[in-house]
C-alpha cells in the first residue's frame, strides 16, 4: 500500500487503518496495482478450474447457510449470484453515515486484494470504480450478527447491482439513477461473485478504522485535559514520577506519565512544595494506570484490525499457489471483539475517573476553589448543573461497555451457532468515543475556569498553557450564568477534527 497526493494505491502491502480512514474521510481515490491484478486473476483461474471440474464448492456450486446440501443446476449459477445480495438485504434502521459505508467498501476492497476471495477481476474493478466515483449504496445499520457482516455488504451489492437507493454527489437517488450520474454500469457478476461481495466483515472492519483515529485523537486531548486539571487542582504531581512506576511497569503507565510531565514541564507545578496535599483523591493519582490501560487497549485494537485489513477471511477461501479451495471458520471475529470489548472498558473507566475529577475541581471542600467555579458568589449557578450532564454521559458510557459480543441465537436452521456481535460491538464503541469525548470538553473547559480563579493561568506548563489557550479560543471564561451547552458542544467539535498541536491555537 502507498499514497500520493490524494490516491491510495493497492500494492502487494496491505493497506493500513490509516489508508481506510483517508478513503473514508479525505476522499482518497485507489489505484490498483499490476501485482494486485495478478492476485486477483490467479485465484479466479482456481475458481474456474473448480467450476470447469463440477466440484463442490459451497457458494459457487452449492446454495448457502442450511442449503449448503443443495447443489445448484449450471444454468442457475449466474442467477444464484444475483439473489445472493437480494435475499440478504434484510437490515434495518437508519442508515449508515457516508463515511462508514466507504470505509465498509474500502475494507471489502482490501480484503478481495489479499488475494482470496476468488473475485471475478471485472466486479473488483467495478467495486474500485464506484468508490472513486463516489457512488455510495445507502445501507442500514441494523441486522448483522458478525458472522460476516451479510445485511450491510448485501446491500451494498444490491445498490452496485442497480437495485435499491445510492447517495452521488449528497443527492439520495435509485441505485439505477445513481449508477448513471456517476458514469457506472452495473456490477458483471459472475459465478461466486455475489457471495464474495456479501461474505466479509467489512463493516467492523472499517468501523475499526474510523473508531481508532477517534480515539487516537480523543487519548491525546484527554491527557491534555488531565494536565490542566493536575494545574488547576494544584494536584502532587509524584504521581508521574518514573522511578514509582518503574517499581510495578504495568502496560502503558510509563509512556502515560512521561506525556503527562511533558504537558506540565516549565510549569510551576513541577516544583517542590507546589501541591496542596501529600496524595489527591485516586482519579488524580491514578491517572498513569488508568490511561496506561486505554493505551494498551488502544494497541490491541490497533493491531487486530490491522490483521483484517491484510488478510482474507472469506469462506471458503481460494489458495491460488495450492489451486485449492477450503471451507473454513476465518470469517469468526472472536479475538476482534475481544479486543475492542477490552477498549470500550478501558474507556470506560477513564470516563469515570474524568468525571471524578470534573466534580472535584467544582468543590470548593476539594479544591479550595469558589463553590462551582463562580467567581460571582453562590447567588449564580455556575458549573453546578453541568454535573448532571457529567453524571448523564458516565452513566451511558457505563451501560454502553457492558459486553455485548457474547454469542446470539443461532440461525439458518442451528448451522450458524456461533458470532460475534462485532458490528454491535464497534457502534457502541463509537458511542462510547462520542460521550467520552464531550467528558473532555468538559474537563478542558472547567479546568480552564478553575486555573484562573487560582490566578495560575502565567505558571502552566508550556504545552499545558497551549492547551489553556486553545480553550479559550473557543470559550470565553464564565462570569454571568450562560448556556454552557454551545460551549461544551463548540470544544467537543473541535477536539473531534483536529489532533492535539501545542503551539498551534485555533480560533472559531
Amino acid at each position: 500500500m502507498s499514497k500520493t497526493d490524494n490516491t491510495v494505491s493497492f500494492t502487494r502491502t496491505p493497506p493500513t487503518v490509516k489508508d481506510i480512514v483517508e478513503i473514508a474521510r479525505g476522499n482518497a481515490t485507489i489505484a490498483i496495482s499490476p501485482e494486485v491484478e495478478g492476485k486477483i486473476r490467479s485465484a479466479r483461474a482456481v475458481v474456474e478450474g473448480y467450476l470447469a471440474d463440477d466440484r463442490p464448492v459451497y457458494g459457487l456450486t452449492t446454495a448457502l447457510g442450511a442449503g449448503v446440501d443443495t447443489r445448484l443446476d449450471a444454468d442457475d449459477l449466474i442467477a444464484f449470484q444475483m439473489r445472493v445480495p437480494q435475499a440478504r438485504a434484510v437490515g434495518v434502521g437508519p442508515a449508515l453515515p457516508r463515511e462508514a459505508v466507504r470505509a465498509m467498501m474500502a475494507a471489502r476492497l482490501a480484503g478481495m486484494a489479499a488475494g482470496g476471495s476468488g473475485v471475478s477481476l471485472p466486479v473488483f474493478s467495478g467495486l474500485v470504480a464506484a468508490l472513486n466515483a463516489g457512488f455510495h449504496p445507502v445501507v442500514p445499520s441494523l441486522g448483522s450478527i458478525g458472522a460476516a457482516d451479510l445485511a450491510p455488504l448485501a446491500h451494498m451489492g444490491r445498490a452496485l447491482l442497480g437495485d435499491g437507493e445510492a447517495e452521488v454527489g449528497g443527492m439520495v437517488t435509485t441505485a439505477g439513477e445513481a449508477l448513471e450520474r456517476a458514469g457506472l454500469k452495473p456490477l458483471p457478476l459472475g459465478p461466486k461473485d455475489g457471495h464474495v461481495l456479501v461474505v466479509a466483515n467489512s463493516l467492523s472492519v472499517g468501523r475499526a478504522c474510523l473508531c481508532l483515529e477517534d480515539v487516537s485523537r480523543l487519548f491525546d486531548w484527554s491527557l491534555a485535559a488531565i494536565a490542566l486539571n493536575f494545574e488547576a487542582f494544584r494536584a502532587n504531581t509524584s504521581a508521574f514520577d518514573d522511578r514509582a512506576l518503574a517499581a510495578r511497569p504495568a502496560f502503558g503507565q510509563r509512556d502515560v506519565a512521561a506525556g503527562l510531565r511533558e504537558l506540565l514541564t516549565g510549569g510551576s507545578l513541577l516544583a517542590d512544595g507546589a501541591a496542596r496535599r501529600l496524595q489527591d483523591p485516586l482519579s488524580y493519582r491514578c491517572a498513569p494506570q488508568v490511561w496506561g490501560a486505554l493505551h494498551y487497549a488502544i494497541g490491541q485494537a490497533h493491531e487486530v484490525t490491522e490483521i483484517e485489513l491484510a488478510s482474507s477471511g472469506d469462506n471458503p477461501v481460494v489458495l491460488a499457489d495450492a489451486g485449492l479451495i477450503l471451507s473454513h471458520g476465518n470469517f469468526d471475529m472472536t479475538a476482534f471483539v475481544l479486543a475492542w470489548e477490552h477498549l470500550g472498558q478501558a474507556l470506560a473507566h477513564c470516563a469515570a475517573a474524568t468525571a471524578y475529577r470534573t466534580m472535584k475541581i467544582m468543590s470548593t471542600a476539594m479544591s479550595d476553589l469558589p463553590r462551582f467555579l463562580t467567581p460571582l458568589g453562590q447567588s449564580r449557578t455556575g458549573f453546578a448543573t453541568v454535573q448532571k450532564t457529567v453524571s448523564a454521559l458516565e452513566a451511558e458510557i457505563r451501560h454502553l461497555a457492558i459486553p455485548i459480543s457474547l454469542t446470539p441465537l443461532p440461525v439458518a436452521d442451528g448451522v450458524e451457532d456461533q458470532a460475534s456481535m462485532a458490528p454491535g460491538v464497534l457502534a457502541k464503541t463509537g458511542a462510547i468515543i462520542e460521550r467520552l469525548r464531550y467528558l473532555v470538553a468538559i474537563e478542558l473547559i472547567a479546568s480552564a475556569q478553575a486555573v484562573e480563579l487560582r490566578g495560575v493561568e502565567n505558571e502552566l506548563g508550556t504545552l499545558t498553557g497551549q492547551a489553556y489557550r486553545q480553550v479559550r479560543a473557543l470559550v470565553p471564561p464564565l462570569g454571568e450564568d450562560r448556556a454552557q451547552g454551545p460551549d461544551f458542544e463548540r470544544l467537543s467539535e473541535f477536539i473531534e477534527n483536529t489532533g492535539w498541536k501545542p503551539g498551534l491555537v485555533q480560533n472559531s
